[in-house]
């Protein structure tokens, strides 16, 4: 059925859903699970001078978010059958950068939350969860 399932992850309750669903999935289909978190730029690269401090602080936050983000998964996927490997990658559109992440570690699908935003903070914010399903090669689950 599915040999590897890719679970993007953004540290929210609403991601941790969805692990929980990819958790039990690899356990029924065997697969091994493999965790992305992505660390988008610091935003304000660009507008005026750029603070190294801010720069430094803005990373240190979102390696500490990763981690944790992480730890939930790996607690919430404590179980013998599956096999489960983390990884950060960096970009500034997080919908590409989990597409790519899913076509170089070989995923045969994705399952991911989605915050299930509408009207106008769809628009404005856009959807990470619908851009992946345009962009993907493979399929997507997406749990709310």
């Amino acid at each position: 059925m599915f040999d590897k399932i890719l679970l993007p992850t953004d540290g929210s309750d609403v991601a941790l859903g969805a692990a929980e669903r990819a958790v039990a999935l690899a356990k029924l289909a065997g697969a091994e699970l493999h965790v992305v978190f992505v660390l988008e730029p610091y935003p304000y690269t660009g507008i005026g001078s750029t603070n190294s401090a801010g720069v430094q602080a803005y990373l240190a936050d979102s390696q500490r978010q990763a981690v944790e983000a992480f730890a939930r998964i790996r607690a919430a996927a404590d179980v013998p059958a599956v096999t489960l490997s983390t990884e950060t990658v960096e970009g500034s559109s997080p919908a590409e950068q989990i597409v790519e992440t899913a076509r170089r570690c070989g995923a045969d699908l994705i399952v991911m939350g989605s915050h299930g935003r509408t009207g106008v903070a769809r628009v404005v914010l856009g959807s990470v969860a619908g851009k992946v399903l345009m962009l993907s090669p493979v399929p997507v689950m997406i749990v709310k």
